[in-house]
């Protein structure tokens, strides 16, 4: 007898959804199911809305960030920006945290992604070009390495350091790094603590 399964639209539903970063075999179904017994109602708009951001959203060519045809980029349309400085980002996603934060208000640069050789990834395949393209345009002063600490992250930072030496006049520099806000010695790495005690300041 065969077995039962969920008809074949469900069950491709379900395929799309398991492509999605974090959703696993279970999750896609659950999400599947709660969308089909949602009806029209949810399903409808829940798929304009993903292929309006599908058509409409685009790269922005100098950033990186999220953008569109009619609106353009809200980072580097905006105005009242420090236009003398520029933090490079793995992500677009990385921007909204420090943007967040209140405490850069200057430009960015997402290199979308990092060096990575067992992934095959190396410097010709991220935005590293553009960003020499808008260092050589003379209009920054301060560089700001915003990467992940790991050890792709702290390659593509010395890549990074390495060639952008040839801007003389410009200063690079990462972001500091070390224990977080509210956190306690016992629950510290080696690595986030040997960052402290190099990054530590003095108190008068």
């Amino acid at each position: 007898m065969a077995s039962v399964d969920y008809p074949e639209p469900v069950r491709a539903l379900i395929v799309h959804l398991k492509q999605l970063p974090g959703i696993g075999p279970k999750s896609a179904e659950r999400i599947a199911v709660w969308l089909l017994q949602r009806g029209p109602d949810v399903t409808g708009p829940f798929s304009d809305m993903l292929a309006r951001a599908g058509s409409e959203v685009i790269e922005c060519g100098t950033c990186g960030f999220f953008a569109t045809e009619a609106d353009g980029c809200s980072i580097c349309d905006a105005l009242q920006r420090d236009e003398s400085s520029l933090c490079v980002v793995e992500q677009p996603t990385d921007i909204l945290p420090l943007e967040r934060s209140g405490a850069f208000r200057g430009h960015y640069h997402s290199l979308r992604g990092r060096i990575s050789p067992l992934d095959g990834v190396g410097p010709e395949d991220l935005r590293i070009g553009e960003l020499l393209e808008r260092l050589r345009s003379g209009a920054f002063t301060e560089i700001i390495v915003a990467l992940s600490s790991d050890v792709e992250g702290e390659a593509t930072a010395n890549y990074l350091a390495e060639i952008l030496r040839e801007f003389e006049g410009v200063a690079v520099s990462r972001l500091a790094q070390g224990m977080p806000a509210g956190g306690g010695l016992d629950s510290a790495d080696e690595l986030t603590l040997m960052r402290a005690l190099q990054g530590r300041t003095g108190l008068r």
